[in-house]
């Protein structure tokens, strides 16, 4: 399986992070049924201009001059963000990262591939693949070539045709970019979708199964990809299945800077939301249906997640069976085996968790978890400084110095507990 990663010019928002949270339930779900997984994620550090009509400047470069910071320094700091982004998000690593800064010698073998087979020409700026000599060109997108006439929306300048796209740039002025490289056609860098098919093919063979993506790629990247992939390896399908996941939105219209809605992950947990309440946000939704995003609703799934995380450490504490439900699992897995039907599965863990009469509840939940990857299991045992603090909070709430005390709350939760008042006393939960 291959996945588009990110390019590393600035913070993934929320709406990318959908994208990684259902290539996630994907390789789960693939993991629980028992597959064997390989999964590559390229990392784009070099070759994504601001337009996808191969025209503007590089983002990472132009990143680096606003920064005032190297391409490569850009590079890994976003890398790391976008990494500890999926850490918190509990999403699993994929098995090879691979960066296209590391991988030119690859691209230009490729390019060199497409190029014996008579697809590509030369401009000026670059080497171009010639779309009008590819007869399926653009089924993934169901596109008809015929009715893109050349326009504001795609630049022509010396294309020849509206949908042909750069495999190679060349620099203008050799020396000023950050990153360019030799090439048998002159000093450069790769076009943006060559990346993807080089690194993919290396590691995963001319032909794999899966290649996921966010569905803005679906009538540009990805329609380029099996285009390119396809003459060079004689292969088709190139890919035998595509997934792709919806937009996130807010006011149903697609989050962006200038509609508003558009957070990072760091800026939801300064407002007091746990990661994996937006993980939860993310699976209340197919992955291939819109999910309209406000704070208003992630305070209300939050609600729902600590609830849920609340009843599940109460079965923890009373439940000792290790069997499993055999019932709950069975309807659990025809739904997650139904295209990732993840918004029906999370009902039935609701119906299994207030069902009173049922058994092997906890193991059962353990289960469901793997794919859920939701934290869902406690630790039952407290930590001796966590309860220290909570006899104090007791003390301070008893002298009524309530400020105080709701400090005490405050510092716990930052520790991952939260506690419930009750007519017995105080009860303490682990968030995650």
């Amino acid at each position: 399986m291959y996945s588009c990663g990110p390019t590393v010019y600035w913070y993934q928002h929320i709406g990318n992070l959908r994208t990684y949270i259902f290539v996630d339930i994907l390789k789960r779900v693939l993991l629980y049924n028992g597959y064997e997984v390989t999964h590559v994620m390229n990392i784009t550090d070099v070759g994504h201009l601001t337009s996808d009509a191969d025209t503007g400047e590089d983002k990472i470069e132009l990143a680096a001059k606003r920064e005032g910071k190297s391409a490569k320094e850009i590079a890994e700091y976003y890398t790391k963000v976008f990494m500890e982004d999926l850490k918190k998000l509990n999403i699993l690593p994929p098995t090879i990262w691979c960066k296209a800064s590391e991988h030119i010698k690859e691209q230009i073998e490729l390019i060199k591939k497409i190029e014996e087979k008579g697809f590509t020409y030369r401009t000026s700026d670059g080497i171009y693949f010639d779309t009008s000599k590819l007869e399926d060109y653009g089924k993934l997108a169901r596109l008809k070539k015929k009715g893109l006439l050349p326009g504001k929306r795609v630049p022509m300048k010396e294309k020849r045709n509206p949908t042909d796209f750069a495999l190679w740039k060349f620099s203008e002025k050799p020396g000023i970019r950050q990153q360019e490289w030799e090439s048998p056609w002159g000093i450069g860098y790769p076009g943006w979708h060559i990346e993807c098919s080089a690194m993919s093919s290396k590691y995963l063979g001319e032909q794999f199964d899966i290649h996921t993506g966010g569905e803005d790629h679906i009538h540009i990247h990805h329609t380029n990809e099996i285009a390119q992939s396809e003459v060079a390896f004689g292969k088709k399908p190139w890919v035998r299945y595509w997934l792709h996941a919806r937009f996130l939105t807010f006011k149903g219209e697609k989050i962006s800077k200038s509609k508003g809605g558009l957070y990072t992950l760091s800026e939801l947990e300064q407002m007091g939301f746990h990661p994996l309440a937006y993980r939860y946000f993310v699976l209340s939704a197919h992955y291939r249906k819109l999910l309209d995003f406000s704070i208003e609703k992630l305070k209300e799934t939050q609600e729902a997640y600590l609830k849920i995380k609340s009843l599940i450490f109460e079965i923890a504490t009373k439940e000792k069976s290790e069997k499993i439900n055999k019932k709950y699992l069975k309807e659990f897995e025809r739904f997650i085996n139904d295209d990732l039907n993840t918004p029906k599965a999370l009902q039935i863990l609701w119906k299994l968790v207030r069902d009173k009469k049922a058994k092997g509840k906890l193991a059962t939940i353990k289960e469901m978890d793997k794919v859920f990857g939701l934290n869902l299991i406690p630790e039952t045992k407290i930590p001796e400084d966590v309860k220290r603090l909570v006899e104090k909070r007791e003390i301070l709430r008893n002298e009524k110095k309530f400020d105080e005390a709701d400090k005490i709350r405050e510092e716990l939760k930052r520790m991952g507990y939260i506690i419930e008042d009750t007519r017995e006393g105080p009860k303490i939960k682990k968030i995650e």
